[in-house]
């Protein structure tokens, strides 16, 4: 992409992402998303009714009395962007992509902790950790990751959530809210069941991990229009369908409702919270519901 055409765009995002987290989103994700961790602020002598796991035994000895620790809320916090761009963000079958809704969502959430003054990072991967922009503050660093997500082409089209969960916990030591974007189509199919599982429910015990599933209706249901030609965005695999036939739009439904459904248990039974985005509609809407139920 040139330049001047991509200096355009990135300008394009940012006023409208931009005015979208100061005229709606501030303050709900302020109480969403805030400091969940306590930091310690001082030390002060033992009242009747303090809890005693509190005490300072350090100090209590030096002073020979009891002393307390006093902790207060963090209020700064480190985000984590983990933001899928394997192949299969290239498809949309209305005026957008699911990429171009991907980098929105990404924009409005970096200005929205920037807001806050929090830290943001960002971690772009497809089967394999693409790059990884470690978590600052400012406007400049978000035009950065908003550059990054205009024009960035991976090296693999495939998928691997757990790799990216996996590397997201090994590199942030600190305890961080991580909204991973993406289709969540990460599959074991030996076991029937999403692959990634295990590694989220470990990334959630130590992050506060959401997931903003983002769809294209297209991929829920097969149109009635003859004989198609497919292919596979993340295998390259062809091959021709006829969507005139009941049956093969009835297998394809029952196959994609399955998988959400087990997408759907995965992510209750490990305790992530979670919003449903959908290319043909405004995700200002989910995002905030997304934001009052965990206020």
């Amino acid at each position: 992409m040139e330049t001047s055409e991509l200096l355009k765009k990135v300008r394009k995002i940012e006023i409208k992402t931009r005015g979208l987290s100061k005229q709606i989103f501030a303050g709900e994700y302020h109480s969403a998303f805030k400091g969940r961790g306590m930091a310690f602020s001082e030390v002060r002598e033992y009242q009747f009714g303090d809890d005693i796991r509190n005490i300072d035994w350090n100090v209590t000895a030096r002073m020979d009395h009891p002393y307390i620790k006093i902790f207060e809320e963090e209020r700064e916090l480190t985000v984590m962007i983990l933001v899928d761009v394997s192949g299969s963000r290239e498809f949309g079958s209305g005026y957008q992509l699911k990429k171009n809704i991907i980098t929105e969502i990404a924009a409005v959430l970096s200005f929205s902790a920037i807001q806050n003054n929090d830290k943001i990072g960002v971690i772009l991967f497809s089967d394999k950790i693409e790059k990884f922009i470690s978590p600052q503050k400012g406007k400049k660093h978000i035009l950065r990751i908003i550059r990054e997500l205009i024009d960035f082409y991976p090296d693999n089209k495939a998928t691997n959530i757990s790799e990216a969960l996996r590397y997201m916990t090994n590199v942030i030591k600190k305890r961080c809210t991580a909204f991973v974007i993406s289709d969540f189509i990460d599959f074991d199919e030996t076991k029937n069941k999403p692959a990634f599982e295990e590694a989220l429910r470990i990334a959630n015990n130590k992050h506060d991990v959401v997931a903003l599933k983002v769809y294209d209706k297209r991929e829920t249901e097969i149109p009635s229009v003859g004989l198609m030609r497919v292919k596979d965005a993340e295998t390259g695999e062809l091959m021709w369908i006829d969507t005139s036939s009941k049956k093969v739009r009835n297998v394809y439904k029952e196959w994609w409702n399955t998988h959400i459904y087990s997408i759907n248990d995965v992510l209750l039974k490990t305790g992530v919270d979670s919003t449903l985005i959908e290319t043909d509609k405004d995700y200002v809407k989910p995002l905030m519901q997304l934001f009052k139920k965990r206020a």
